[in-house]
């Protein structure tokens, strides 16, 4: 069955350049830039949730004691990843600190931050870089570094154990060209690296941007780089601030931009590593318009893509002239397997069908699905 594309919802959140992880069936987005807004004045990062079952965001009010310094300062191009209950969040810059390096903890139980302890080889303050977790332990890749004024291709681990970072040196290979605004996303051992932004002339940004489409892929427990031969196949064209995540074992790819063509993509593809080929996904339903810089979630077989940014005009994806970007306060949601209820629904509303004759728990599953959001607030007073 292809997937579908079920629930399409405005008035969450308007981000670009958010960070977002999942905990259960919740999603914490923290962060991100909206245009019109002040990113010149200090003030605590905000926080979002959003419940998987409801389709409803509520932005989390936290009275903590000691916001000015355990809270992260709002910020945008920063990455965020979860292990168990706790959220790690690091990089990002706004526009009067720049770019930071300090590491942040969010406990999503009880909404308190904390300024986490690390030791060891810190990396330099950056944003556009990426995170992933493997088995326990956090992985950053890339990033503009803001003190070099140049894009790195850096691989740091920071173990968890001792709260040291670590620059993975002795590395075999050949490691993944410096860039900024690709994805990192872990299967086993393996981190798989793709898109971003490189310049024709290496680590420094000359404005000679290239846009390469090659997978790199990082094994953690050789500490090998190298790049899988492709069974021939068309490819998805090299982009940067897309989405990846890992369903049932391949790597999914959604969106992006490309300065070179000057397009924005919605297209959906999939690299499986077993027949080590590309393929682009058919769905079924209206799916998102092109865009870039949105954050994606999975839980269990639904992904959720929310924010983003797109040219005004979307004229099949293109920036034409003085088109302005349009910075989204949408929500979708995609279901790799639809269940026959979730089918229902959707023929249920497409056909405007008569609700009465059926129970209440599915009225209001119907109604969550096509009422959009009024974000609410959820206050929570910290303790200690």
């Amino acid at each position: 069955m292809l997937p579908h594309w079920t629930v399409s919802l405005e008035g969450g959140p308007r981000r670009v350049n958010h960070a977002a992880v999942i905990v259960d069936h919740r999603i914490f987005m923290f962060g991100g830039y909206c245009m019109g807004e002040d990113y010149k004045q200090q003030r605590p990062i905000d926080v979002h949730v959003f419940n998987t079952y409801s389709y409803r965001w509520k932005k989390i009010i936290s009275k903590q004691a000691d916001e000015l310094t355990e809270i992260p300062y709002m910020r945008y191009g920063h990455a965020a990843v979860t292990i168990g209950e706790i959220a790690y969040l690091w990089g990002g810059r706004n526009d009067s600190d720049g770019a930071c390096n300090k590491l942040f903890s969010f406990n999503t139980c009880t909404g308190k931050w904390s300024k986490e302890k690390v030791n060891g080889s810190y990396p330099g303050a950056r944003d556009g870089h990426a995170m992933c977790v493997v088995k326990g332990n956090i992985y950053m890749f890339g990033g503009y570094e803001e003190v070099a004024e140049q894009f790195s291709n850096e691989m740091y681990k920071l173990d968890m154990n001792g709260m040291i970072w670590l620059l993975i040196h002795h590395l075999e290979g050949h490691p993944a060209n410096w860039r900024d605004f690709h994805t990192l996303t872990s299967c086993g051992d393996l981190i798989y690296v793709f898109g971003g932004r490189e310049d024709l002339n290496g680590p420094i940004h000359r404005r000679q941007e290239v846009y390469d489409n090659a997978l790199k892929v990082f094994c953690t427990r050789t500490k090998t780089w190298f790049e899988p031969v492709h069974v021939d196949s068309k490819r998805p064209v090299g982009r940067k601030s897309h989405s990846a995540f890992v369903y049932k074992g391949c790597l999914y790819i959604f969106g992006g931009y490309n300065s070179v063509y000057n397009q924005h993509f919605n297209d959906l593809w999939k690299y499986d590593p077993e027949t080590r080929r590309w393929s682009e996904i058919r769905t079924i339903g209206n799916r998102p318009n092109p865009r870039r810089r949105q954050c994606v979630c999975l839980f269990e077989d639904r992904l959720f893509i929310f924010g983003g940014t797109s040219p005004a005009s979307e004229c099949g994806g293109q920036l034409l002239g003085t088109d302005e970007l349009h910075d989204h306060h949408d929500t979708h949601t995609l279901d790799f397997s639809p269940s026959l209820k979730t089918l229902c629904i959707m023929v249920i509303v497409k056909h405007k069908l008569n609700q009465l004759s059926l129970p209440a728990p599915l009225r209001w599953e119907i109604k969550m699905a096509v009422t959009p959001n009024n974000i609410t607030r959820l206050t929570l007073t910290v303790h200690g």
